[in-house]
């Protein structure tokens, strides 16, 4: 289920900005394409655990907005989604500059698109590391 929509990235880029939590995780959308979205997020003071690393709720939440965008990339103009439910395995300490989260659909439908995406903590030399897998379900509303 794909659909030529010419506004993608425009439609895509207002919806990300209506959302006052990406703002306030100081994340941005660095890559849109058909059935892929990548965000990224700064590891802030302001979002560590006791431990020093980010806290999982930053893998989560830029994990389920870059799934959740990638579903919307397949969906017609006046569309946009919500999380039915999503599940994240987190798999190392979230350490380094920033997370970058990698949203991808696993099978796309009318009324429901599977969903994973991978989130991987950049340090400041640019190596990467895995930290967290998500999959999850997303379902296509009427735009608002």
């Amino acid at each position: 289920m794909t659909h030529t929509d010419s506004d993608m990235d425009a439609r895509i880029r207002r919806s990300f900005a209506a959302q006052s939590m990406m703002e306030t995780l100081g994340a941005e959308l660095i890559e849109i394409a058909p059935g892929r979205v990548v965000i990224e997020a700064p590891i802030l003071p302001s979002v560590r655990q006791q431990h020093g690393a980010a806290h999982a709720g930053l893998s989560f939440s830029i994990g389920d907005s870059a799934a959740g965008y990638a579903a919307l990339t397949l969906l017609p103009p006046g569309s946009e989604v919500m999380t039915a439910e999503i599940k994240i395995n987190l798999l190392a300490p979230a350490t380094g500059a920033l997370l970058v989260a990698t949203g991808r659909v696993v099978k796309p439908g009318r009324r429901l698109v599977v969903v994973a995406a991978e989130v991987h903590a950049r340090d400041a030399t640019g190596d990467m590391r895995q930290v967290a897998l998500l999959q999850g379900t997303m379902v296509p509303v009427p735009a608002s």
